[in-house]
């Protein structure tokens, strides 16, 4: 278990306990300012509680394709040189790919297939 969520569970257990204890107390001497310390500390305490439980958001993207792929070499417009798949970067949404022979920095683009 992490540091955090151990830290953050006995801040919660403190917060909830005192946050009782002003509660209690304001009804014995109908103390307003009691009543809101003990409004804040189940406020922070539920607010604490939710941030050390909350899981990060997973993004699952799938691809359909209508027919068969195949996976073909990029080659530079330039001087025809193999261009790897690991110097293509992605500027604004569309994918560019630099040559390491000529330096030519071109897009990548899909070709049709009829």
């Amino acid at each position: 278990m992490e540091t955090k969520t151990v830290l953050g569970a006995i801040v919660v257990a403190l917060l909830l306990f005192f946050g009782i204890i002003f509660a209690v107390a304001s009804t014995v001497q109908d103390s307003v300012t009691r009543l809101a310390t003990a409004i804040l500390m189940f406020v922070a305490a539920f607010g604490i509680a939710y941030y050390i439980t909350r899981k990060p958001k997973t993004i699952i993207q799938k691809l359909e394709v209508s027919g068969d792929m195949k996976a073909v070499a990029i080659k530079c417009p330039h001087c025809s040189a193999s261009v790897d798949a690991s110097n293509i970067k992605i500027m604004s949404g569309v994918p560019y790919a630099t040559c390491p022979y000529c330096g030519h920095t071109f897009e990548v683009t899909e070709e049709p297939k009829w």
